[in-house]
């Protein structure tokens, strides 16, 4: 493909300003190529992960040509910061991905350099449901993007969506004939899915998305990841707080799956919003739920405190009741 040309020609400056010079660019080329794509398991939802979206890195989605907030030297403050896999927005269903890739030649730098940096990278995407084919479509250039041998370690759907499908019983035949299309795509392969939380659908918002198909998406899927927005819930609701919005998001979805133990990785967010005390709350909630990791919604929101917060907590994966 023209795209991975481009990530072999800018090769060099993947590796970062301190190791270039000291390299010719055979050597640089060599430095990137991978020697084995590790199998996608559920190894990259475990632990501290850090999101990032279009409106982060991608300069499509700048308003009136500004500069991305982020870079690809993103990955190595990740890094640094003690997280241990990257949740990159790669691939979108909008004109200003006209290739599905958000933006092959960065996205392949940012896959990349989270490699040699020592993190995972799940990618996601977010479905319209207005078009089937083409969701799956994306999500199949997801599962098989390769750049120098590097892949994604995990793919993941953002299933939230209501506005493309509005009538509720027709947008849960889509999710589903999706979800069992990309089972099928994925074969034995880890399937992630982001998901708005029960305690959203059930009691704060029944309306917004009824009789959502958790039975039939149980077998389709292998990890969780609701999305417990607490800072999003009003104090007077009982859920403004980053303990128990999680807490009883995760129990309630893993009895709708019908399974005790389901692996879940847990989103708190929105990150400027969350005070220290409630980020360790959160955390709180995800040990005492037996999950698997956990991150806040997103990177770019979050300052140096709450990165060093997550970082002492979460660092080492997700401590032991």
């Amino acid at each position: 493909m023209a795209w991975v040309a481009l990530v072999v020609v800018a090769g060099v400056a993947l590796l970062g300003p301190e190791r270039e010079a000291d390299r010719g660019p055979g050597a640089a080329m060599a430095a990137l190529v991978a020697a084995e794509a590790a199998p996608r398991t559920l190894d990259p939802y475990e632990g501290l992960g850090a999101w990032i979206d279009v409106f982060d890195y991608a300069p499509a989605y700048q308003g009136g040509g500004a500069a991305a907030p982020l870079d690809v030297g993103v990955v190595d403050d990740m890094a640094a910061a003690g997280v241990r896999t990257l949740f990159l927005q790669a691939a979108r269903a909008d004109e200003r991905s006209p290739e599905g890739i958000v933006d092959p030649a960065l996205v392949s730098r940012l896959l990349v350099r989270s490699h040699q940096a020592g993190l995972r990278v799940v990618a996601w995407y977010l479905p319209t449901f207005d078009d089937v084919d083409r969701d799956v479509r994306r999500v199949e250039q997801l599962l098989a993007l390769e750049v120098l041998g590097h892949r994604f370690d995990g793919v993941a759907l953002d299933i939230e969506l209501t506005e493309a499908v509005p009538d509720h019983a027709e947008r849960n035949r889509r999710l589903v004939e999706l979800s069992t299309r990309v089972r099928a795509a994925a074969g034995d392969a880890t399937l992630g899915a982001i998901v708005l939380p029960p305690v959203q659908l059930e009691v704060v918002n029944p309306a917004l998305w009824p009789e959502f198909p958790w039975g039939e998406l149980a077998p389709l899927y292998d990890v969780w990841l609701p999305m417990s927005y607490w800072t999003f819930r009003s104090d007077d609701s009982g859920y403004g707080d980053g303990y128990a919005y999680n807490e009883e998001s995760t129990r309630r979805l893993r009895e709708r799956v019908d399974d005790p133990a389901a692996p879940v990785h847990g989103i708190g967010g929105i990150g400027d919003e969350a005070p220290p005390a409630e980020l360790d709350a959160f955390v709180r909630s995800l040990v005492d739920t037996d999950s698997v990791g956990g991150s806040i919604y997103d990177w770019n929101t979050l300052d140096v405190t709450a990165r060093a917060l997550l970082a002492d907590r979460l660092g080492e994966g997700v401590p032991a009741d």
